[in-house]
């Protein structure tokens, strides 16, 4: 069976909202469909400040995803030590980082090609 195709868009808006439910921070989306060989459409990049804040948020990217969409990430990883979760919605995936994580890996570098969209704090 085929996996149910969701609106790339949606599927964005629904991941925000569920990362600003939690008050994640630094929210950073990176559009990488112009640049070649990518494993997926988009990047969708926050933090939180602790693990207990990492789980939070990957708990209501989860949870509001599947009630608005009914959708599921096709594979998580990084859920036991919470510094660094990543969820793959196929098209969309999801990195959720602790600060010193973020800091020290830099992925919004290493795609520095990608459209790059900010998106502001709501508190």
């Amino acid at each position: 069976m085929a996996k149910k195709q969701v609106n790339d868009d949606a599927l964005i808006t629904t991941i925000i909202s569920g990362i600003e439910d939690v008050k994640g921070k630094e929210t950073t989306i990176l559009d990488l469909r112009e640049i070649d060989n990518t494993v997926c459409d988009y990047f969708i990049i926050c933090e939180g400040t602790s693990n207990t804040q990492v789980n939070a948020i990957v708990n209501s990217i989860q949870k509001k995803v599947s009630k608005e969409l009914k959708d599921k990430p096709w594979h998580i990883e990084g859920e036991d030590n919470a510094e660094w979760v990543l969820m793959d919605y196929v098209n969309v995936v999801v990195h959720v980082f602790q600060k010193h994580i973020r800091e020290y890996y830099d992925i919004e570098s290493l795609w520095g090609d990608a459209k790059t969209t900010l998106i502001e704090s709501k508190f």
